[in-house]
């Protein structure tokens, strides 16, 4: 939910938000800070400029105060400001421009634009500004798949991220890890005996909860969500992007954001956690590739990850037309008792974010 501070244009974009039935679910409050008293009402100075990024990180910081103090404990909140001097009826000598800012428990997400004079009438610039507002609030609601921005040629959105305190110190790696809590508040402590489901959620999906849903049933423990920063098959992920798919989990489930590339990292970080994997990981686990194709690696691998209390539970997987479940993955027996099975008739979801990133394409 959000409260939103806008000065100078934005207003199109709360009348849109107002225009979809059940917007009370979303805004908590909005004001229109047009004076200057108003303005340093709301953020307690007078910036040395009105449109600016600093000014819109002002409106904003006092709008997730304020949502804070209105929305329900247990309701993630955001503050957005956005600060705008766009075409009037006399000609202006500076630039038309918009800073928007987004602050939640990440940190501050910041928009800045520079509106090319003359491409637009007032009309066309204010609803511009609105279309950025919505953008960033559609971001900071967790939506993956946003429609292109109405700009014209040399336009850009200059697109910012600056992390809360504990994000950066996970990124410097003075923190082991961070939970994000389904509140939308930061913590470094997770409970005992956890299920941890792990993956790059690019974009979280429907098999994702259900199958964490399921495996927390079948344990009998909490299942927690984790998304390292570090990956040993893929790219690094920066703090902007992982503060992209991080959103996604408010108000709904715990996501733990890491450093730990490898099961063995996450085993030593969460002892005794059982680890919700797919038969395609579980087969990628077993390959002698990630092992130097050297046995007595991968006997030392899997004797340490039995140290820490680790253990796997398997779902099922759709693989090149067939359901592959842990039955076709040959486990070598010293360590099959670390591994445990999702009944078939508990879960069966043929999805991934591929899938889905690849449908957002065509549409």
């Amino acid at each position: 939910m959000m409260v939103m501070n806008f000065a100078g244009a934005g207003a199109e974009a709360l009348a849109w938000l107002h225009s979809v039935g059940g917007s009370s679910r979303t805004i908590l409050e909005a004001t229109d800070r047009y004076v200057q008293t108003s303005f340093i009402e709301a953020t307690g100075f007078e910036p040395e400029s009105y449109t600016s990024v600093a000014a819109a990180k002002a409106l904003a910081h006092h709008a997730f105060t304020r949502a804070r103090y209105l929305a329900r404990e247990d309701k993630p909140v955001f503050g957005l400001g956005c600060t705008a001097t766009i075409a009037t009826d006399r000609q202006k000598r500076g630039d038309h421009r918009v800073a928007i800012a987004v602050e939640d428990a990440l940190g501050y997400s910041t928009y800045e634009l520079v509106i090319t004079k003359g491409a637009r009438d007032r009309a066309g610039e204010e609803s511009l500004v609105s279309w950025l507002i919505l953008y960033a609030v559609a971001e900071a609601c967790g939506v993956f798949d946003l429609p292109e921005l109405p700009l014209v040629k040399g336009e850009q959105v200059l697109m910012v991220f600056e992390p809360a305190a504990e994000l950066e110190r996970l990124s410097k790696a003075e923190l082991e890890f961070v939970v994000l809590e389904p509140e939308g508040r930061l913590s470094t402590t997770v409970p005992e005996n956890l299920a941890i489901l792990s993956g790059s959620f690019n974009p979280l999906h429907d098999g994702h909860r259900q199958l964490a849903e399921v495996a927390a049933q079948q344990l009998g423990e909490d299942a927690y969500f984790e998304l390292s920063l570090t990956n040993a098959d893929k790219a690094p992920i920066d703090l902007a992007v992982a503060r992209k798919r991080a959103v996604q989990f408010l108000g709904l489930d715990h996501l733990i954001l890491s450093r730990a590339p490898l099961f063995n990292d996450k085993a030593r970080l969460f002892k005794g956690t059982t680890f919700i994997i797919g038969a395609d990981t579980a087969s990628r686990l077993i390959n002698p590739k990630y092992y130097q194709s050297k046995p007595e690696a991968f006997h030392a691998a899997f004797e340490a990850l039995r140290q820490d209390g680790a253990s796997f539970l398997v779902a099922g997987r759709s693989r090149q037309g067939d359901f592959q479940t842990l039955d076709d993955i040959a486990i070598p027996p010293d360590f099959r008792d670390l591994f445990s099975e999702v009944p078939k008739n508990s879960f069966h979801m043929d999805i991934s974010s591929t899938e889905l990133r690849n449908k957002f394409a065509k549409e």
